[in-house]
């Protein structure tokens, strides 16, 4: 990929997120109002300081207006932007290219959903009926081939495949439930993740991630701004997006063991913020573990681990709080919950919390460096769109 990047050009000065979480006493509009006001406390900025919007929605709304109502914001752009799972990630990039380019000083990115008073359980693809593009399997049944074409090609019995995607799940909700927004806050033993109903292949409910209502927001300013409104910004070192083909459903040689937009978008982003070594050079990493497998083939996709290796690392708790690479701090999709449109900035805000040393005591980390990374992926496996950012508390010495 040939990304220019935009390292150390774009800073976040403040952000804010709701709990994830079955909402049924609040609305949409409920969401993004106490989002964004959390946001607007953590700065001195107020929603008239703001340039331009960009708001991130799968599902719940279908133009700016759904910003622009709760908020009563009259004559400023506001754009509805979205892109499946990484529609939040996709509302940031927006905002942060606009203040780069110089076309705005000020802008908010936005990403909100609101699923389970709907009727519909995640993400709901519109397509015109009989158009022979319906799917005959669910998400659940896409990610659970994942794990017998993992343990297949690298000779993983069932048995301790079984209990690797039992300690990712058992991981996320150790994290999620030292997390005061999370929508599942209760460890859980192997045995309970192991043994829990399956609902697609050898998954079960505790390889699944929540579904949730939720809304989480960022303001991004010039680089050269930042400290004007925050003693503490985070640096956006890189943000990289990929879209696949879909032509993996129909290639003979796609496996189910590699998503390759994940790897490529994680390859452009590392290049873009000169990370050369990411378990040593990012104190945490925020993925997208929609399901236990996803996870555990993302830790060889962004780096974290050899090819066919991430199942060992696992059983020896490499990407635990503790470990050498802390994977999901904040319990993750698994854990925190999946609001379709909010979960890329949700995963933005824990980087947040951890650089600036906020997050809730249990679970915040000994940083061993500045800077953090992201991973949004959207889609399933032969069909993918993947998100990359590398966030940072300090600037380049070479750009200050």
């Amino acid at each position: 990929m040939a990304s220019h990047g935009i390292k150390d050009q774009v800073a976040i000065v403040a952000m804010g997120c709701t709990t994830f979480t079955e909402h049924w006493d609040k609305g949409l509009d409920d969401l993004i109002i106490d989002a964004t006001s959390e946001c607007f406390d953590s700065s001195s900025l107020n929603k008239d300081d703001i340039d331009a919007y960009w708001l991130g929605t799968a599902q719940s709304g279908m133009s700016g207006i759904t910003l622009t109502r709760p908020l009563q914001i009259d004559g400023k752009p506001v754009t509805r932007v979205e892109n499946y799972c990484t529609t939040g990630s996709e509302a940031l990039r927006a905002a942060a290219y606009a203040v780069a380019s110089g076309a705005y000083d000020v802008a908010m990115a936005v990403g909100a959903e609101k699923t389970k008073d709907s009727g519909f359980q995640g993400l709901n693809a519109m397509n015109p009926p009989m158009d022979g593009t319906q799917r005959t399997l669910t998400a659940a049944a896409m990610f659970s081939m994942v794990a017998p074409a993992y343990a297949k090609k690298y000779g993983v019995d069932p048995e301790t495949m079984r209990e690797v995607l039992s300690e990712i799940a058992v991981k996320n909700h150790y994290n999620g439930a030292r997390n005061p927004r999370a929508q599942f806050r209760r460890e859980i033993s192997v045995e309970t993740a192991s043994n829990s109903p399956k609902l697609a292949g050898d998954l079960g409910v505790f390889d699944c991630a929540g579904v949730a209502d939720g809304a989480a927001a960022a303001i991004v300013v010039r680089a050269e701004d930042a400290l004007k409104y925050t003693d503490k910004p985070l640096y956006i070192k890189a943000l990289s997006f990929a879209a696949g083909s879909g032509s993996g459903l129909n290639d003979p040689e796609f496996d189910y063991t590699h998503f390759p937009e994940c790897e490529a978008a994680a390859a452009d982003a590392y290049a873009q913020a000169g990370i050369t070594d990411p378990v040593s050079e990012l104190s945490l990493a925020e993925v997208h573990d929609c399901f236990t497998p996803t996870e555990l083939v993302l830790m060889e996709d962004l780096g974290f681990a050899e090819r066919g290796s991430a199942w060992q690392d696992v059983l020896d708790g490499k990407f635990k709080l503790d470990g050498a690479m802390p994977v999901n701090a904040d319990g993750g999709l698994k854990s925190f919950g999946h609001p379709v449109g909010a979960s890329g900035l949700r995963m933005i805000f824990e980087c947040w919390l951890q650089l600036r040393g906020e997050a809730t005591p249990e679970r915040q980390l000994k940083l061993k460096s500045t800077k953090a990374m992201t991973h949004n992926l959207g889609g399933y496996p032969g069909e993918m769109v993947s998100f990359v950012s590398v966030l940072g508390t300090e600037l380049d010495a070479s750009i200050v």
